[in-house]
């Protein structure tokens, strides 16, 4: 087998082991999935290392990562999602299985800002997962429900994941198009989790909510109208880069070509910062000790997805300057199998791994050699992203580590083995089947 394969093969392994089997964490066990992959270079594996370290530092990605995971942080802390959550209660409440609706589009909204399954869940279920018990869902459907919807953390745009995938690509689809076809793929995830909600609630005969559990919608606006106003962060660049607006200030304006240097990747976490700190200022610190206390809560957040960014960019130089394109094309060209099985084979490989892992840590692991694999059946770049995206999304969802589950789990009182089966059913295989549409151009998204 060739060297780059096996040193891909080698990383994997080391990550699953470490962090499964010894259950240690992630960060640990991508740092010496890194020196292990490096060791495969032979006498020149310091060489490797050392190069491989140098462009992570380097690399746009691993900053615009720690943008977001600091946007996401600021937003939890500030109560902004409380306030959307309070609203879509408000718009929503009067529905049969109103709270289900309610953590639908919360996990959505939250899911969009933090591109964290766990967190999405905990966040949206905290409120939504007691609620749906106390109104006549059973704790499994209800926490069937809050892990399903966790996985809109890794489903749609900004995300980790996302983060990933674009730097695996490297020139060949921009930030704009991958933002707004994930967008699209999102939304035809929601789209589903709507549907089975609207079964559930048929199904399980789940009652209205009490009116007195209610706040009128004039009520929730007035007091959080102004989180709202942090989506306006996303909507501005994008609107500025990408569509009408964007053809009219490239070709009638003296900005011109400078247009398409704006990186949505910065200024997406920096506008939505910017705004999370006019519209949360009331739960701001006032002091230099509150700022501090507020910042050291991010660190740890920063420690985790930096150390896990920074030595997956790394392998992935390493396993770049080992061959690993061009071994994956010498093993394509030596098989008789056309795009529409590979996008099958792909699917089923991301998914598997994404039982023991994380999104991210599935995409780490699988993400280029897969994309490798599906651009060079034929498979259109943007197109191999989207679908991969959506593999690694079933993360949410997949039993049994999931951390979604458990935390759904908790907030529910449900035994946690009792959703695996329902959550393979009715998420994990409509999801995978979701990515094998896109992947094949069955299911249209923006930009291709």
């Amino acid at each position: 087998m060739p060297i780059a394969l096996l040193a891909l093969a080698a990383f994997i392994a080391v990550i699953i082991v470490w962090n499964v089997v010894f259950k240690r964490n992630m960060g640990e066990a991508m740092l010496l999935g890194l020196v292990v992959t490096a060791l495969f270079a032979g006498t020149r594996a310091p060489e490797y290392l050392l190069g491989g370290l140098a462009d992570a530092l380097t690399h746009d990605v691993l900053y615009a990562a720690l943008a977001f995971v600091f946007m996401a942080y600021l937003i939890d802390t500030t109560g902004l999602i409380q306030k959307i959550l309070a609203i879509l209660n408000s718009a929503f409440g009067r529905l049969r299985g109103g709270p289900a609706f309610i953590d639908t589009a919360g996990s959505a909204v939250f899911g969009a800002l933090s591109g964290s399954n766990s967190a999405n869940t905990a966040s949206s279920g905290s409120f939504t997962g007691p609620w749906m018990v106390r109104t006549g869902w059973t704790p499994t459907r209800a926490a069937t429900v809050l892990a399903g919807n966790g996985g809109m953390g890794a489903a749609l745009p900004p995300s980790a994941s996302m983060v990933i995938m674009i730097g695996f690509a490297g020139g060949m689809v921009t930030t704009g198009q991958v933002y707004l076809g994930l967008l699209i793929a999102g939304l035809y995830q929601i789209l589903l989790r709507i549907g089975l909600v609207t079964y559930f609630v048929r199904r399980d005969g789940v009652p209205r909510v009490d009116e007195h559990d209610l706040v009128p919608m004039r009520t929730s606006l007035r007091q959080g109208a102004g989180a709202l106003t942090i989506f306006l962060g996303a909507l501005i660049p994008i609107a500025v880069t990408v569509g009408p607006l964007a053809t009219y200030l490239t070709e009638a304006t003296p900005l011109g070509d400078a247009v398409g240097d704006i990186s949505l990747l910065t200024w997406i976490p920096i506008l939505i910062i910017g705004f999370s700190l006019i519209a949360g200022r009331d739960r701001l610190p006032r002091t230099v000790r509150g700022w501090s206390r507020l910042l050291d809560g991010a660190l740890p957040k920063f420690a985790t997805i930096g150390a896990l960014l920074f030595f997956a960019i790394a392998a992935s130089e390493i396993l770049g300057r080992l061959g690993l394109a061009e071994d994956v094309n010498v093993i394509l060209e030596s098989l008789p199998v056309g795009s529409t099985v590979m996008v099958v084979v792909v699917g089923l490989v991301i998914t598997l791994v994404a039982g023991p892992l994380s999104s991210t840590a599935t995409l780490t692991a699988v993400g280029q050699i897969s994309f490798l694999a599906l651009v060079g059946v034929g498979v259109d770049p943007l197109l191999a992203i989207i679908a991969i995206l959506v593999f690694a999304s079933t993360e949410g969802a997949s039993p049994p580590a999931s951390g979604s589950i458990f935390v759904a789990a908790g907030l529910t009182g449900a035994r946690p083995e009792s959703t695996f089966l329902p959550l393979i059913v009715y998420y994990m295989i409509p999801i995978f089947l979701i990515g094998c549409l896109i992947g094949w151009g069955v299911l249209p998204i923006l930009g291709v």
